[in-house]
């Protein structure tokens, strides 16, 4: 019997497992094949279901088809094979979500969000992208230099899902209602690296919220980033988008609500370089600020440049410039404004009526503002407890004390007004000046009753009242009580 040599099995054994390999890799790529085809299938049954079948039908059908629902990326793919009906598509997304047919990843968030975009349907898409953000924030690491993971899904995705830069400008809005305003600045640094630049409104928001949070000086800072004026950048790094009057204005502004007046006034030249025609809000920062100042002749100066450049100046113009001549006491001057404003039917505001009654206050022309304050109520507005109290300081200060009593009485009947302070005081100081004892101390309990301690003036009225009415002891009792229990009381 002869021997196999184990040479010649060799070749065999090698047939064998090439054999077998070639059968596990062939197998394999059936899988593979009849996963896709089933995969296209599912896509495709779904697709022609949504188009075709009626609204109430579609639904229950799908679900009976696929009661196992769908990946995130069929999902993806079903709302891209009908992105040109975006309500459709976001019917579809949401659904899926609400029937637990599918837990939505970033990937599948960015695609409707895309698609949402394209089609400009912003409250849409910035409810999803908030969303997102919640949900990649749940093992995220809070480095505000570091782009949100939407960001990066987002941009991965923009070109296959035929997106608009309009997604960008959604983010970041979303970053700045969260006031998340570092990651906002991180996500818009980055897109200008791509020379993506988010469009006007939404880099206005930008800089408004970096002003109102950390100051007017950063939001000038965000805005030179913003449109490539800092030094570093020369003019082709230089941003595709220009800044508007309404950026301008809100420098202005924010330097204006800080005091920083010099400031408001180089934003101004700043204003022509771009050629950007100022507004009547413009006109209104820079006349407030001259105004602050002192310089009527300079704010009547704009006022006039507004006229000839047929800008028509508002409410809000006028009272600015109204509020400067009354505190100047000019107050012939604000009227004169006043009467005009009739004259081109422009309504007053309740600030028009206070600014005029307090100038009438500061000028102690006590009737014409008691009869603007009447005719202020009778037009349903309602003043603010500063100009009730310069009222009633300037009827004291005529000796008008009782007018004044009378004259608070009435505004306290009403519920929702509460007097101010000084308001007692000024009647306390005027009617013991009178020696009318009795009415300051019935005043003075009414006083505390409003929350309102007794202070030094308080005190040093009444102390007053009691020498000029030879009663000493009483004096002497006071000015010890005073001592002993109010020492540490700050005199307003």
């Amino acid at each position: 019997m002869a021997i196999s040599s184990p040479f010649i099995l060799k070749p065999i054994i090698r047939v064998s497992i090439s054999s077998s390999f070639s059968s596990l890799s062939s197998h394999s790529q059936r899988l593979q094949s009849q996963s896709s085809d089933r995969n296209e299938t599912l896509i495709s049954t779904v697709v022609s279901v949504l188009k075709e079948q009626r609204s109430k039908s579609r639904w229950n059908f799908i679900k009976n088809l696929y009661p196992n629902g769908f990946s995130p990326t069929e999902v993806s793919q079903i709302t891209l094979q009908i992105r040109n009906n975006p309500h459709l598509a976001l019917r579809f997304f949401l659904w899926s979500e609400k029937k637990s047919l599918c837990k939505h990843n970033l990937a599948s968030y960015s695609t409707i969000i895309h698609i949402l975009a394209r089609a400009s349907f912003k409250t849409q898409a910035q409810t999803l992208i908030q969303t997102a953000i919640r949900v990649s924030e749940v093992d995220e690491i809070d480095d505000p230099n570091r782009p949100l993971k939407i960001f990066k899904v987002l941009t991965k995705t923009y070109r296959s899902c035929g997106s608009a830069p309009f997604v960008f400008d959604l983010l970041i809005e979303a970053c700045l209602l969260a006031k998340r305003v570092d990651r906002a600045v991180t996500i818009v640094k980055m897109l200008r690296s791509r020379s993506i630049y988010p469009q006007i409104g939404t880099c206005n928001s930008l800089i408004k919220l970096v002003s109102q949070l950390k100051g007017a000086n950063a939001g000038l800072e965000m805005f030179k980033n913003i449109f490539g004026f800092n030094e570093e950048f020369d003019d082709t790094n230089r941003a595709k988008v220009s800044p508007n009057v309404e950026t301008y204005n809100m420098l202005m502004l924010s330097f204006y609500q800080e005091g920083m007046s010099e400031k408001v006034e180089q934003i101004w030249i700043e204003i022509e370089k771009f050629n950007c025609v100022p507004n009547v809000y413009s006109y209104s920062i820079l006349i407030a600020t001259l105004c602050d100042k002192g310089k009527m002749v300079e704010a009547l100066r704009l006022w006039e440049e507004m006229k000839v450049k047929k800008i028509k100046p508002d409410v809000m113009a006028y009272n600015t410039l109204i509020r400067g001549f009354c505190e100047k006491t000019e107050i012939f001057k604000a009227e004169k404004l006043f009467r005009e404003m009739k004259l081109h039917d422009i309504e007053s505001t309740c600030l028009t009526y206070e600014y005029l009654i307090t100038g009438y206050c500061k000028n102690g022309d006590i009737d014409p503002a008691l009869i603007l304050y009447k005719d202020l109520c009778r037009k349903d507005f309602r003043a603010e407890a500063s100009t009730v109290e310069e009222l009633i300081r300037a009827m004291c200060d005529k000796s008008r004390v009782y007018e004044g009593l009378a004259f608070l009485r009435n505004l306290t009947k009403n519920l929702d007004f509460f007097p101010s302070r000084n308001s007692y005081q000024c009647l306390m100081d005027g009617l013991c000046k009178m020696g009318k004892m009795k009415e300051a101390l019935e005043l003075q309990a009414e006083m505390v009753g409003k929350g309102y301690r007794p202070n030094f003036k308080v005190y040093r009225a009444f102390i007053n009242g009691y020498l000029e009415k030879g009663n000493e002891e009483i004096a002497t009792n006071l000015r010890k009580e005073m001592l002993d229990t109010y020492m540490e009381i700050e005199d307003d």
